[in-house]
């Protein structure tokens, strides 16, 4: 059945949050979800560790048993993360990691999303600002390599204490930087609003990561007491691995 919001008939789409990915992701054989604090960046790193990463929902009580079933540390709330060497979805507290080789890592926005569309059948990585460009250029060999294919950017964004979206700049601009690699390496036609998150990002790029620290959601995590987390997600393309999500875990593409 056709949907004006599927964006049909554009290489490279964009929209937000869980409705967004069911609206462009299902129809995409590849989607890049991007959740730059916490969920993404925090894949990054341990990626870049070596760690394979599995998404779980937030609060869900099955998180312990799936950790136990995969042999793997369940990443703990970020203001629990307390004692020494114990793991959050802060990616502080993943480098100063050692010996993890599998992690859990719960999310009510960044994993649930990459879980459904996984489910539906999408091929998902994750991207973060550390990683936008490693991410385009894997991107791009494979739709080369298929020209029919399409890929769609879901921005996670945050939730409002009644539950609904909260678009969050910072998402934004990594799907932006994403796309714009996308279209510098020619892939194209973008959609109208995939080409909106790219001009957003080209406007900002050079203030970056100075525009993080003093965004709604940067602020917010200075507040609570995490400003190297902000500062570890503003560090710009310094990461060269891409996670992609087969079967229940992320690890680093080849």
């Amino acid at each position: 059945m056709y949907s004006p919001y599927a964006q049909d008939g554009f290489r490279a789409r964009f929209d937000w949050g869980p409705a967004g990915a069911e609206a462009v992701g299902l129809g995409s054989s590849m989607v890049a979800v991007v959740d730059v604090l916490w969920f993404t960046t925090a894949l990054t790193v341990a990626v870049d560790q070596g760690i394979e990463v599995f998404p779980h929902r937030w609060r869900d009580r099955t998180a312990l048993a799936h950790a136990q079933r995969h042999d793997a540390v369940l990443a703990v709330g970020r203001s629990r993360a307390t004692l020494p060497g114990q793991v959050s979805l802060s990616p502080a507290t993943i480098r100063r990691s050692h010996g993890i080789e599998r992690l859990v890592l719960p999310s009510p926005n960044g994993s649930a999303i990459s879980l459904d569309l996984a489910a539906a059948g999408s091929r998902v990585i994750g991207v973060s600002l550390r990683n936008a460009e490693a991410a385009a250029d894997w991107t791009t060999s494979r739709l080369r390599e298929a020209p029919g294919t399409a890929i769609a950017v879901i921005a996670a964004g945050e939730r409002w204490t009644d539950g609904t979206l909260r678009p969050a700049v910072e998402d934004l601009w990594g799907a932006g930087a994403f796309l714009a690699g996308l279209a510098d390496r020619g892939i194209a036609p973008l959609s109208p609003e995939a080409e909106a998150a790219a001009a957003v990002y080209r406007q900002a790029a050079q203030r970056l990561p100075e525009l993080l620290s003093v965004c709604a959601g940067g602020r917010e995590l200075a507040g609570y007491g995490f400003p190297q987390d902000v500062a570890i997600a503003g560090e710009i393309n310094s990461s060269r691995s891409v996670p992609v999500l087969d079967g229940d875990s992320f690890s680093a593409a080849a």
